[in-house]
């Protein structure tokens, strides 16, 4: 019987452990950007345009990290900044990463904090296919207001009915030999959802989870 290479094992093992399986979802990076207004630290947002996915949602600049031009999650997050709102590279200044968020519908987010070297918003160009409108937020207001607490329950399914009318088996519990139970739909965790109300809307999910993760932080 052979036995392991336990070097072999050592130097294989990541330097900074991350999200096992992390290419199986959908991998993103937003910029959690910072403009002083009138010496007040603010968090800038984006509306997303109506017509594109998550339309008329509030969040922060980022999208989908594209490994075959990105090297990194700050990569991606400068970039799409850099499309969605044309503020130049050398006007960000990084400050560092928050831990990777993984969401229940099979997303991760990896939170990237920059300073943003302008005067005010209308340096800012939006890209109208991609964003509405922007807006800040002073940080402190998130400080002293705490996020409403909703909860989700989530289910998971075995197999599903397709439009034909056909069942569609996607895990075959009865093939595998696993238990009964496991062909039938069975819950997951209560999942709990985050939302501050504000002036310029609600903003909820995984935007209100990021800012909530960030003032811990500070």
């Amino acid at each position: 019987m052979n036995s392991i290479n336990i070097e072999t094992l050592k130097r294989n093992l990541p330097k900074q452990p991350g999200v096992l399986g992390k290419e199986e979802y959908f991998n993103s990076a937003v910029l959690i950007a910072i403009i002083k207004i009138n010496g007040e630290d603010n968090f800038l947002f984006e509306k997303r345009a109506a017509n594109i996915r998550q339309g008329g949602e509030i969040c922060f600049p980022g999208g989908e990290i594209d490994w075959s031009i990105d090297r990194t999650a700050i990569d991606t997050a400068l970039r799409e900044t850099k499309e969605e709102l044309a503020i130049p590279l050398k006007k960000i200044e990084v400050i560092g990463l928050m831990n990777t968020l993984v969401g229940p519908m099979g997303v991760t987010v990896d939170p990237v904090i920059g300073l943003l070297n302008i005067d005010s918003t209308e340096e800012i160009i939006i890209d109208d296919k991609e964003v509405e409108k922007v807006f800040t937020l002073p940080i402190d207001f998130f400080i002293r207001q705490k996020p409403e607490e909703y909860k989700l329950k989530m289910e998971i399914q075995p197999s599903y009915i397709n439009e034909a009318g056909r069942n569609i088996i996607l895990l075959p519990a009865e093939e595998l030999g696993l238990p009964v139970k496991y062909s039938k739909p069975w819950k997951a965790k209560v999942h709990t959802v985050l939302a501050y109300r504000t002036e310029f809307g609600t903003i909820w999910g995984i935007t209100a989870k990021l800012i909530y993760e960030f003032i811990k932080l500070i």
